[in-house]
């Protein structure tokens, strides 16, 4: 049993989850349950406000994701995602989440949840700078909305990446979807061995380039396995020059 009871907000748009969620929560001694939301505006003005120590937390929601959440609080609590579909689990564990509820969920599976909860609660590490050390690492995978929910993407999958304004428009295998995240932003988060900035408005996934062309004497144009041609920068075109030295 814990010395203290952890402050709980809960992040669920269906209100039947949010009742049952609800309903666990308040059978826990040790929590306490602080505020609900049911879209990621009011979820992330709940966090920074009320700055909980557990947040379960909708994948889907209205207006934005709970990915897009997770960008945009400053207050880091221990992160819980609740979703329909099992594929998104990976989601959760590659941005630090402690777990994931597939829903529907019952008593059993949230008693099993809660024991990682009192663990990593009491653990020394911080959840900022865990979830810290997870953002550090390459991605893997991206999420993009769609009409129908939310998409992965796997990296391996893209072929480059353009700046559209303040969205990065992803180009892979499975067709064009559009990120909200900044070109630059969204590169600091890629694998640099295998994806390269190639122009201020350009990424380019290096196993995707089938061919390089001079264009003139000091740029490069890349010919990617989708047909898309590219020119680089000058200082980008150097880059690459020397990969092949």
């Amino acid at each position: 049993m814990t010395s203290r009871n952890f402050r709980v907000v809960i992040v669920e748009d269906e209100p039947h989850a949010r009742a049952n969620l609800r309903e666990y929560v308040h059978g826990v001694q040790w929590l306490t349950l602080v505020g609900e939301a049911a879209d990621g505006a009011e979820a992330v003005r709940l966090v920074d406000s009320l700055e909980p120590d557990v947040l379960f937390l909708d994948i889907s929601l209205p207006e934005s994701s709970g990915l897009e959440v997770i960008e945009r609080i400053r207050h880091i609590p221990e992160v819980v995602f609740t979703t329909d579909y099992a594929q998104y689990a990976i989601a959760a564990f590659e941005i630090g989440a402690l777990d994931y509820l597939l829903k529907p969920f019952g008593r059993q599976r949230f008693q099993t949840m809660l024991e990682r909860v009192r663990q990593r609660l009491q653990s020394k590490v911080p959840a900022p700078e865990r979830a810290q050390a997870a953002f550090d690492k390459p991605l893997r995978r991206l999420f993009a909305r769609t009409r129908d929910g939310i998409v992965p993407i796997d990296v391996r999958t893209i072929q480059h990446i353009s700046a559209s304004g303040d969205y990065a428009e992803v180009h892979s295998d499975r067709g064009q979807h559009l990120l909200h995240i900044s070109l630059g932003e969204l590169a600091s988060h890629l694998d640099p061995e295998i994806f390269r900035q190639i122009h201020r408005s350009h990424i380019v996934n290096l196993d995707a380039v089938v061919k390089l062309v001079p264009y003139d004497s000091r740029r490069l144009l890349i010919r990617l396995r989708n047909g898309t041609e590219i020119v680089a920068s000058r200082s980008a075109s150097e880059n690459l020059r020397s990969l092949v030295r």
